[in-house]
């Protein structure tokens, strides 16, 4: 029996929004734990953007008006911070799927080293989005979930890339805005 598995542009469109963020990182090696909250808005944007040519461009590909653009934007607030600093940033995201549950990610910069990078992504057999991404000393696999409609779960898990050893992992819970549809 084969389930249907979710497409990229389901998994987005269901996505889009802003999201309230609860996040726990476990840091093994050092045995410390973080919690921190987001607030995150998950947007679509025109593979016209100015972004979106200029990742196409620093990957030396051309321009491709079929793929998936999305703006991750956040605003964290962590435990760790004395004094109750926040810390902010925005990635772009381009998909570019090599059939309807599977593809590529193209990234203007990295979930654990900041620099362009691309990941690997699939569709398990749940609906879960699986991502895998390896950088010079790490490999990162995250699993994006959704639970209901307003509610995802994501997991990751960031390994050495030279003997496979658990460094970090994290699990976030991530509840929709529901004000924002109404806007």
């Amino acid at each position: 029996m084969t389930k249907n598995l979710t497409t990229i542009n389901q998994f987005i469109d269901k996505s889009i929004g802003e999201w309230k963020s609860i996040r726990s990182t476990h840091t093994l090696a050092f045995q410390e734990f973080e919690n921190s909250t987001s607030k995150i808005y998950i947007k679509s944007i025109n593979s016209k953007n100015k972004k979106v040519i200029e990742i196409f461009k620093n990957y030396k590909l051309i321009l491709n008006l079929e793929n998936i653009a999305i703006s991750i934007k956040w605003q964290a607030f962590s435990d760790w911070e004395e004094d109750n600093m926040s810390e902010g940033d925005e990635t772009i995201l381009i998909f570019l799927p090599k059939d309807e549950n599977s593809g590529i990610v193209l990234r203007n910069k990295g979930y654990t080293e900041s620099f362009i990078s691309s990941s690997n992504y699939f569709f398990d057999e749940q609906n879960n989005l699986n991502i895998k991404t390896i950088y010079k000393s790490k490999v990162v696999d995250e699993r994006i979930s959704f639970l209901s409609t307003h509610i995802r779960s994501r997991f990751s898990t960031i390994r050495n890339l030279e003997n496979n050893s658990v460094i970090q992992t994290s699990h976030t819970s991530e509840i929709r805005n529901l004000a924002s549809l109404k806007d």
